[in-house]
Formats: C-alpha cells, sequence, structure tokens
C-alpha cells in the first residue's frame, strides 16, 4: 500500500483513492468545499512522488512547476510526500479597505494586498479568512485602481459568506492562488459584437470584462444580461446605467426569474460572428449555452464560468 507523508508524519493509505480523502482519513483539516475542482481550497504540494490528475488544466502552469495540486481531483499511485497550502506562509496577505453592501445579499470587498497581483479580467483568486477559504472572481480592472475587488453573493449559507457578513475595514485576508479563466476579452475581434450574460453575482467578472472592452474601445456592440432573482438582485444596476448612458454601444438588459424564460427563448444572434461570455450557476450556463448554439453560435465563440454554490 502507497505511502502519505506530510511533515514528520507517513501514514499507509488506499491505493486509488483521492489524495484529499486520504489526508482526512488521517485526520489532517485540510479545507475543500466543491470537489470538483472550481474552489481551489484543497491545495497541496506535491513535493517527492507521483499523483494521477484528472484535471490538470485547472491550475496554472506556473503553478503546476512549483508542485501544487489540488487534492480533490488528485488520485493516489504510488509513495507521495506533500505539503498542505498555508496561506500565511505560501499565499499573499491583504488587508480589506472598504465593505460596502450593494443591495440587500451582495457584499463588495475591497483589499489592498501586501504586494501587487498580475491577473487578467475574468480571472478568480482563492480568499483565505479565518482558516475558511473560498475561490472569488475579481470585479476590478488591472491598472484602474490599487485595491481588488470581489462581490461576495450572501443569499445562501455558507462559512465564508456568513464570515463576510462581519468583516470590516482593516480586516485581514489572504490571496491565495490566481485561478486559469475561459473567460476574457476577446480582443482579437474588437469588431465583433459581444454578449455579456451573468446571473447574480456572476456579473462580477463580466464587470471587469465589460470595462476593458470599454477602455480598448470595442468597435462591436456590446449587451449586458443580467438575470436576478428579483429587481432589487441587479446590485450593479446604477453603475451600469452610468456607463450605458455614457457609451452609444452598450445596451444592458435587467431580467428577473419571472421573465427569465421568456427572454431566453426568444433570444437571436445579431450576428454570427457575435462572441458570448456567460457566468453563474452551472444551470444557468447550461441554459444560456444551449439557446445559443440553437440560435447559431459558433461553440468557439462562447465562453463560460460557472460559480459551484456549496457551503465551506
Amino acid at each position: 500500500m502507497p505511502k502519505l507523508e506530510v511533515g514528520a508524519s507517513v501514514w499507509t493509505v488506499e491505493s486509488d483513492r483521492t489524495l484529499l480523502d486520504s489526508l482526512l482519513d488521517v485526520g489532517l483539516a485540510v479545507p475543500f468545499s466543491c470537489r470538483a475542482g472550481s474552489c481551489h481550497a484543497c491545495l497541496v504540494r506535491c513535493l517527492e512522488g507521483h499523483v494521477a490528475d484528472a484535471q490538470p488544466e485547472a491550475l496554472s502552469p506556473e503553478r503546476r512547476a512549483e508542485g501544487w495540486r489540488l487534492a480533490c481531483q488528485c488520485r493516489i499511485v504510488g509513495d507521495v510526500r506533500v505539503s498542505i497550502f498555508n496561506p500565511e506562509e505560501d499565499g499573499i496577505p491583504a488587508t480589506l479597505t472598504a465593505v460596502d453592501w450593494l443591495g440587500a445579499d451582495v457584499v463588495r470587498l475591497r483589499m489592498q494586498p501586501e504586494r501587487s497581483v498580475r491577473y487578467r479580467p475574468g480571472q478568480s483568486v482563492g480568499l483565505w479568512l479565518n482558516g475558511i477559504a473560498r475561490s472569488y472572481s475579481i470585479a476590478s480592472l488591472p491598472g484602474e485602481v490599487p485595491w481588488l475587488e470581489f462581490h461576495i453573493d450572501c443569499s445562501r449559507p455558507g462559512q465564508f459568506s456568513t464570515a463576510a457578513r462581519v468583516i470590516k475595514p482593516g480586516d485581514r485576508l489572504c490571496l491565495g492562488a490566481l485561478n486559469p479563466s475561459a473567460l476574457h476579452y476577446p480582443a482579437e475581434q474588437p469588431d465583433s459584437p459581444l454578449l455579456l450574460l451573468g446571473s447574480g453575482s456572476g456579473l462580477a467578472p463580466l464587470w471587469g470584462i465589460l470595462r476593458e472592452a470599454l477602455d480598448q474601445e470595442h468597435a462591436g456592440p456590446i449587451t449586458v444580461v443580467h438575470r436576478a432573482r428579483a429587481a432589487s438582485g441587479h446590485y450593479l444596476r446604477p453603475a451600469l446605467d452610468r456607463l450605458a448612458a455614457e457609451q452609444r454601444t452598450l445596451n444592458v438588459e435587467y431580467l428577473d426569474e419571472k421573465g427569465w424564460e421568456p427572454w431566453l427563448k426568444t433570444l437571436r444572434l445579431s450576428s454570427r460572428r457575435t462572441v458570448a461570455l456567460a457566468c453563474g450557476s452551472p444551470a444557468f450556463v447550461e441554459a444560456v449555452s444551449r439557446r445559443l448554439f440553437m440560435a447559431g453560435l459558433p461553440r468557439g465563440q462562447l465562453l463560460t464560468e460557472t460559480f459551484v454554490s456549496k457551503a465551506l
């Protein structure tokens, strides 16, 4: 049977069991949430040995070269020595500079990292707060402001969202690894119609991408569609309305759950050159993808990111 080594301790574990389950079995408190490779809470560093990784694309090539793996996606196939991600040593400390509620359920966190973070709009990063970890999309635009901005949906129960309800400026967090993302501004197609579809706080990465498109003077028309459970859930409406008033190429539509299905059924493309970006729950992204393909959108022109709603 394979041996699992962490620090000065060594255990015999079952072969072909996930690295996460093996670590939990021996009593190590490894944070985890989605078990799907999305939240990046279960980061471990493989120091010796080999594990079978089911989702190698979930981490950047740079992080993988450093030995980092997602424990939930790796199976033990032989002896392995690992270290568990320590946010204080392996992450980037950050200080909250502002905490603002954008409506009843979404809190906007702005934080100043101790060192610069290079990212592109659409990427997410692991946030660590009092031992709780969760991956969130960055809503700020690189170079626009010195802080990082996140939109946290607190409408559903979860350890991180519960903690986010009571944090205040001056509190400390840690940033984990930047996560690869399919969402990005298609700079190579500056004349194509751009369709941005977000559900709930799935609007966060699209908010950064939208402003990048405008900064790049995107020539094609841009449509932003935000679905919320109710009208009060359109938490960025004031900011979006201001942009729409300033930008003649920008159109914004707001839909609640009642109006969403009829709107989706009648969705048509203004051009087969349209590039669509969708972000939200798996069900939302699946419904949007299906309708866009039925409307004739080429598969290479749809970029998607799903949010996994799991308590952590």
